[in-house]
C-alpha cells in the first residue's frame, strides 16, 4: 500500500515547499519588533519639527549615523507655527508607518487571486520559483532601505513581499495537497501553518534589541528574506512536479508515474494513478471553472461557501486582538520584560501547531476545528471578564494572561492550520485553483479588515471587546457543526460524496457527468 509510506523524497519536497510558508510568517512578524527604531529612522530621514527633537537624540545615541541637519533655527519657546508643524509631522509619520504595515496585506490580497492561475500556467514548481523572485526583490528593497528614501523603499518592499505571500498562500497548500498520500494529507497540509508560526516566532526572536532589532542592524533583519528565497529556489530544482498537474493538465502520464514513484519510493503506483485517472475523467468533462462559476453554479456553491467561512472564522476569531492586547496585559501582571512573554506566546503558538500536525489524522479535521473553536469561545469570555475586572481585582490580570496562552493553544489546534489545506480537499483539479484563490483572498481580506477596524472596535467596546469575539466564534462553531464535512482519510471523490450527503437536492435534478463532482443529490 503506497499510502503507508513517508519517503525521503516526500519529506524533502514538503520541507522545501513550506520554506515559503516560513517566509510568510516571518514577513508577518518582522515589522513589529523594530517599530520604534524604524519610526525614529523615518523622522531622521525626513527631518522633524523641534518638538520631535527628543526622538532624534534617542536615535543618535543608539546609532553611528550622522545627526540630521535641522533646516530651521532652534527656538526654545514653541510657537503656534512650530506646534502646527509638529502635529503635521506626527500625522505624516503615522501615515507612513500605517502604509508600511498595510501595504503587505494589500499586496497579499491582490496576489492571492493569481496563485492558482500561475500554478496552472507554469506548473507548481516554476510558479514557486517565480514567486521567489518577488521575495528577493522585496527583501533587497527593504535591506538597502537605510541607504535611500527609507519610507519609500520599505513600503514598496513590504508591498512586493505581500505579493509573494499572496501567491504562496495558494501555491503551497495546493502543491502539498497534490503530492501527499491520502493518509498523510492532513498532517502534511498542517505543516503550512506550522511553518508560518515558526516564521513569526523567529522574527520575534531576531527582532530583540541585542540581536537585530536595533538602530544599526534593523535593515539587515528586513532583508534576510532574500537568503531564504535563494536557498529554496535551489532546492526546488530537486523536487518532483505534482503528478496531478503532469497527468491532468499536461497529459504526461509517463512523467506523472515517474514523479509518483519518486514520491512514494516504490515502482507500484497503481492505486494513486487510479485515483488520478478518475479525477482526470471528471476534469475532461468539466469546463475550466472560473471564480464567478464558484458562486453561480450550484455544484460548487456549497463547498465554496464552507471554504470561505472556514477562513473567515480563522481571521474573525479575535486571534489578532489577542496579540494586540498581550503586551499590555503582561505589563499589568508585573512582568518587567513583556517582550519575552510575547515570545512565550509565540512558542506556545508553535508547539500547539505541531500538536495539531500529530492529531489531525487521528482526531480528524472537523473535530479539531470544533474543539479549537469551543475552547476559544470560553477563553474569549475569560479574557473579557479579566479585562473588565482588572481595575478592581489585580489578580484578574493573571486570568487574562492565562486566557491568552489557552486561546492561542486552541487556535493552533484547529482554526489556525486546518482551513488552509481543507479547502484544497473540497475541490477537483479543474476547480481547485479558483477555489484556493477565493479562499486566500478571503483570508487576506478579513486580515486587512481586522487590521483597519480593530482599533475602532476596541475604542467602542472597551474591555468588553472579547465578548463580541466570543459571539462571533460561537456563530462559526454552529456553522461548522452543521455544514462542514469530515475529510480525514478520504479521497477527493469520497469528500464530494460527503458534500452530497449534506446537501438538499430536492430542487436540483441530477446533472450530467461533467458536474457530478461535488454535486448535491437527494439523500432520501
Amino acid at each position: 500500500m503506497t499510502d503507508d509510506k513517508v519517503t525521503g523524497t516526500l519529506v524533502f519536497t514538503v520541507f522545501t515547499t513550506v520554506l515559503g510558508s516560513f517566509q510568510f510568517g516571518y514577513d508577518i512578524g518582522v515589522i513589529n519588533a523594530p517599530q520604534q527604531v524604524i519610526v525614529s529612522h523615518y523622522r531622521y530621514v525626513l527631518g522633524v519639527p523641534l518638538d520631535d527633537r527628543k526622538a532624534i537624540n534617542n536615535y543618535a545615541i543608539n546609532s553611528t549615523d550622522e545627526m540630521p541637519t535641522i533646516p530651521y533655527s532652534v527656538n526654545p519657546t514653541p510657537t503656534p507655527w512650530v506646534e502646527e508643524e509638529s502635529e503635521a509631522s506626527a500625522g505624516l509619520i503615522t501615515m507612513l508607518w500605517s502604509l508600511s504595515v498595510s501595504s503587505f496585506a494589500i499586496g497579499g490580497m491582490i496576489a492571492s487571486f493569481f496563485g492558482g492561475w500561475l500554478g496552472d500556467k507554469l506548473g507548481r514548481i516554476r510558479a514557486m520559483l517565480v514567486a521567489n523572485s518577488l521575495s528577493c526583490l522585496g527583501a533587497l528593497l527593504m535591506g538597502f532601505s537605510k541607504l535611500g528614501p527609507t519610507h519609500i523603499l520599505i513600503i514598496s518592499g513590504r508591498g512586493i513581499s505581500g505579493l509573494y505571500c499572496g501567491l504562496i498562500s495558494g501555491l503551497v497548500p495546493m502543491y502539498i495537497g497534490e503530492v501527499a498520500p491520502t493518509k498523510f494529507r492532513g498532517a502534511l497540509g498542517a505543516l503550512h501553518q506550522l511553518a508560518i508560526v515558526m516564521g513569526i516566532l523567529v522574527s520575534q526572536i531576531v527582532g530583540l534589541d541585542f540581536i537585530l532589532g536595533n538602530p544599526d542592524l534593523w535593515h539587515i533583519m528586513l532583508g534576510l528574506s532574500a537568503g531564504r528565497a535563494l536557498f529554496q529556489s535551489v532546492l526546488l530544482f530537486f523536487c518532483p512536479e505534482s503528478p496531478r498537474y503532469l497527468y491532468i493538465k499536461l497529459d504526461e502520464e509517463v512523467k506523472a508515474k515517474k514523479s509518483l514513484k519518486r514520491l512514494r519510493g516504490c515502482s507500484d503506483v497503481t492505486k494513486d494513478m487510479t485515483e488520478i485517472r478518475k479525477e482526470k475523467e471528471e476534469a475532461l468533462n468539466e469546463e475550466k471553472v472560473t471564480i464567478f462559476q464558484l458562486f453561480t453554479n450550484s455544484s460548487y456553491r456549497q463547498p465554496t461557501l464552507v471554504g470561505l467561512v472556514l477562513h473567515m472564522a480563522q481571521q474573525f476569531s479575535g486571534i489578532n486582538g489577542i496579540f494586540y492586547y498581550s503586551t499590555s496585559i503582561f505589563q499589568s501582571a508585573g512582568i518587567s520584560q513583556p517582550v519575552y512573554a510575547t515570545i512565550g506566546v509565540g512558542v506556545v503558538n508553535t508547539l500547539f501547531t505541531a500538536l495539531s500536525v500529530l492529531l489531525v489524522e487521528k482526531a480528524g479535521r472537523r473535530s479539531l476545528f470544533l474543539i479549537g473553536m469551543i475552547g476559544m469561545f470560553f477563553c474569549a469570555i475569560c479574557m473579557s471578564v479579566g479585562l473588565v475586572l482588572l481595575d478592581k481585582l489585580a489578580w484578574m490580570s493573571y486570568v487574562s494572561m492565562t486566557a491568552i496562552f489557552l486561546f492561542v493553544s486552541f487556535f493552533e489546534i484547529g482554526p489556525g492550520p486546518i482551513p488552509w489545506f481543507m479547502v484544497a480537499e473540497f475541490f477537483s483539479q479543474e476547480s481547485r485553483p479558483a477555489a484556493l484563490a477565493v479562499a486566500a483572498f478571503s483570508n487576506w481580506g478579513c486580515n486587512f479588515i481586522i487590521a483597519v477596524c480593530f482599533q475602532y472596535i476596541v475604542e467602542f467596546c472597551g474591555p468588553y471587546v472579547f465578548f463580541l469575539f466570543a459571539g462571533v466564534v460561537l456563530v462559526f462553531t454552529v456553522f461548522t457543526f452543521f455544514k462542514v464535512p469530515e475529510t480525514k482519510g478520504k479521497s477527493f471523490e469520497e469528500i464530494a460524496a460527503e458534500f452530497r450527503k449534506k446537501s438538499d437536492s430536492s430542487q436540483v435534478p441530477k446533472a450530467a457527468v461533467e458536474m457530478e463532482f461535488l454535486e448535491p443529490t437527494n439523500t432520501a
